[in-house]
């Protein structure tokens, strides 16, 4: 018996065999056994969701890479019965329109859009994703997929920035991005790093859509960004010529590195007037108007001064706020103030003040491209794409599709997959390997030559053709190599049991809602 079935005082018994709708609670006995195993953690608020939306750009998208760290394995395929065990009765949930029907038998394979790739940021900060699944849920805002690629076990912090995109492909999100709201988990897996408890099933805000970026003025970006709208500010070092055209033009840019022997007065022939970032403090202590830049000359009410009537260097010049994401503004350590606002937006205000310099190549020069993007409401994830069902308790030894997007070369450096599009297994569930270094005792796997990449995809039970929906019965763990060739050629899930169930049914009754996109 494992450490986890030691702590269960009482199994969780009496689940229901089958049922057609996600009640609204839970039955009294059954949460109460289940309470200590869940974990719940909030991922994203409102306020900061649509940052998080607007962060990830076709650009970031298609440069992301699979998370590998966490999801292969090599081990030798034992045989006999398998250690994983119903602890009650079988059930099941229909899929999203499909309650009360029968499932039926699939012969070809029409790809399911509920599949699509989860997005988020690791904590070195780099942009990784997984595999994922919209499943059924009362508020149709619940996608599953495997708990390595939601929440962080070595710093006990979910991942940030996390989306589900349905239908991935090439950097397209053709129903809309999706921003993580709650992470439901096993508590064992948070607490112990069981991966017998490797799965997630995480609620969703609304989508949103997105039209594609473009360009524009400082001063339509402020406008837009004030409004709650959806905007980036793009920071370039640049040569002189290329600020003094820019800055000629109305654009934002400041220096850097000024010395003493690069600066003169205002009233010095030849001084160029540039932004040089202070503190929040050294800004408010300084006296007199706020003023603006234009051609390296000093402006009063968008008017350009004379050269004789230029304040002195340090005065107050305009300031500039940015929205950003939860993860950048913890992660920024510059002059600028961060602030939460009163609708939930994470923002950094910069502050200026004038510095008059002779024209010099010893000074670093940066400008400030602005770009927004329209959004708009989606909707709810599964009115949009539909959602699987769920199984639990079920006997090992029926036929489950995985569905995914592998990614990785196979051990032996052979790269048949580019993780650009989705790609599907059919096989067996029987014992996957032991792997103690993830105490991975009781997972079920299938024959499959997936690679990483296709980490937290669904195993689905009586996969319907007509309908792309089936039951789902597992998420991608591990890959695993099990005869040593350098080969992958299983993916194994977790068993999904009573417990599993009931982390499932209380996540598919919780509510997020829509984000307020004005």
């Amino acid at each position: 018996m494992n450490p986890r079935a030691k702590r269960l005082a009482l199994p969780l018994g009496g689940a229901l065999a089958a049922t057609s709708m996600i009640g609204v609670t839970l039955a009294a006995g059954t949460a109460q056994a289940a309470a200590p195993d869940r974990k719940t953690v909030t991922l994203a608020s409102s306020g900061n969701a649509k940052a998080i939306a607007g962060y990830w750009t076709p650009s970031k998208l298609k440069s992301a890479t699979t998370y590998v760290a966490e999801s292969t394995a090599s081990g030798r395929l034992k045989v006999g019965g398998s250690r994983a065990s119903a602890d009650g009765r079988a059930g099941t949930v229909a899929p999203i329109g499909e309650e009360g029907k029968s499932a039926g038998r699939s012969r070809n394979v029409n790809l399911p859009i509920t599949v699509g790739k989860v997005f988020f940021i690791d904590d070195k900060g780099r942009e990784r994703w997984c595999s994922g699944s919209s499943v059924q849920s009362k508020y149709r805002n619940l996608v599953a997929t495997a708990g390595h690629c939601v929440y962080d076990t070595d710093t006990n912090k979910p991942y940030n920035n996390f989306v589900f995109i349905p239908g991935y492909h090439q950097g397209k999100a053709p129903w809309g991005i999706y921003v993580g709201a709650k992470v439901n988990m096993h508590y064992d897996f948070d607490v112990y790093e069981d991966y017998d408890r490797d799965y997630a099933f995480v609620n969703v805000y609304n989508g949103i859509k997105q039209q594609p970026e473009k360009e524009v003025d400082y001063k339509t970006f402020k406008a837009h960004v004030d409004k709650g709208g959806v905007g980036r500010e793009e920071p370039r070092t640049v040569d002189f010529e290329t600020y003094d055209r820019w800055t000629q033009k109305g654009g934002i840019g400041k220096v850097e590195n000024v010395s003493s022997e690069d600066q003169v007065g205002p009233q010095y022939n030849g001084a160029i007037a540039v932004a040089v970032e202070a503190e929040k403090w050294d800004w408010d202590k300084a006296s007199g108007d706020v003023y603006g830049l234009k051609d390296d000359k000093v402006t009063r009410d968008g008017k350009v001064l004379d050269q004789k009537d230029w304040p002195k260097s340090g005065s107050k010049l305009e300031t500039r706020t940015e929205n950003v994401t939860k993860a950048e503004y913890e992660a920024y350590k510059g002059p600028g103030y961060r602030k939460i606002d009163d609708r939930g937006n994470y923002t950094i205000t910069h502050y200026y003040v004038v510095k008059y310099i002779k024209k010099t190549s010893s000074v670093k020069y940066v400008i400030f491209r602005h770009y927004i993007t329209a959004i708009a409401d989606a909707g709810r994830l599964g009115d949009n794409v539909g959602g699987q069902g769920f199984a639990w308790n079920q006997r090992t030894g029926k036929k489950v599709f995985a569905f995914g997007y592998p990614a990785s070369a196979h051990l032996d450096g052979n790269k048949v997959y580019t993780g650009h599009t989705m790609k599907w297994c059919y096989g067996t569930t029987g014992n996957a390997p032991d792997v103690p270094a993830y105490k991975a005792e009781e997972h079920q796997a299938i024959k499959c030559a997936f690679t990483p990449g296709a980490s937290g995809g669904p195993f689905l039970l009586q996969y319907k053709n007509s309908k792309r929906t089936g039951y789902l019965n597992g998420v991608v763990s591990l890959t695993i190599d099990s005869d040593g060739n350098d080969r992958y050629d299983r993916v194994t899930t977790p068993y999904f049991d009573g417990e599993t169930y009931g982390i499932y049914r209380y996540a598919a009754n919780l509510w997020t809602g829509k984000l307020p996109l004005s």
